[in-house]
């Protein structure tokens, strides 16, 4: 990447491969290039060099509109600051993915993974009425109900209490197992890297550790 300063080189010789269904940390300090790296792995970054492959699709070498194709076909994200829309209720939040995509069924759908979840009762709310944790749940819901091949989630608890942090793993990984989606996540939490099958470690761009 350039920069005032000269060329800055935020991840380097990074390789990896993901097994599908397989689960896959990503630790390491502030700065270390983690949501980088999941945001190219995601094919919503591309890199200056190297080659991403994402459900047998090179995306490194497509263009926006064919990698936003492949991401609406089979990329589900959490994200620690949520991203839901204030001015949507619950219920549409997580209906909106469906219905870009053209699904007939995308209320029932969606009524389905808030039950999952825990907010059949909340459909109806928007947002700001929601604590944290209930968001949270809604963009978990809002990230299964397109039945994803692979999910990325960027500090899926990084914005929550202790309590509410566990119940909102232990709900990531129920799903993940039930739908056999292959799950990686960036996470500060160890304990929440050791429920993955896989972990790598990031230093200063450079992959340091695998687990």
């Amino acid at each position: 990447m350039p920069t005032a300063e000269g060329e800055l080189t935020i991840l380097a010789g990074v390789e990896l491969s993901v097994d599908g269904g397989a689960q896959l940390a990503i630790v390491g300090e502030s700065g270390s290039g983690k949501t980088t790296l999941l945001g190219i792995l995601a094919g919503l970054d591309l890199p200056s060099s190297g080659d991403v492959w994402l459900d047998g699709d090179r995306i490194t070498a497509m263009g926006e509109e064919d990698r936003a194709r492949v991401r609406a076909r089979c990329v589900g994200f959490v994200f620690q600051s949520f991203q839901l829309i204030d001015s949507l209720t619950a219920l549409e939040n997580v209906m909106l993915p469906l219905e870009l995509r053209g699904d007939g069924q995308a209320k029932g759908g969606a009524r389905e993974f808030l039950d999952r979840v825990g907010l059949a009762a909340r459909t109806t709310h928007y947002p700001r009425q929601l604590s944290g944790g209930e968001q949270q749940r809604v963009a978990i819901a809002r990230a299964f109900a397109s039945r994803p091949k692979i999910l990325f989630a960027d500090e899926p608890t990084g914005n929550l209490d202790t309590h509410t942090g566990e119940r909102v793993a232990n709900l990531l990984f129920d799903l993940n197992r039930e739908a056999g989606t292959t799950l990686v996540l960036v996470t500060h939490d160890a304990a929440l890297a050791g429920r993955c099958g896989a972990t790598i470690t990031l230093e200063a761009g450079h992959m340091k550790h695998t687990a």
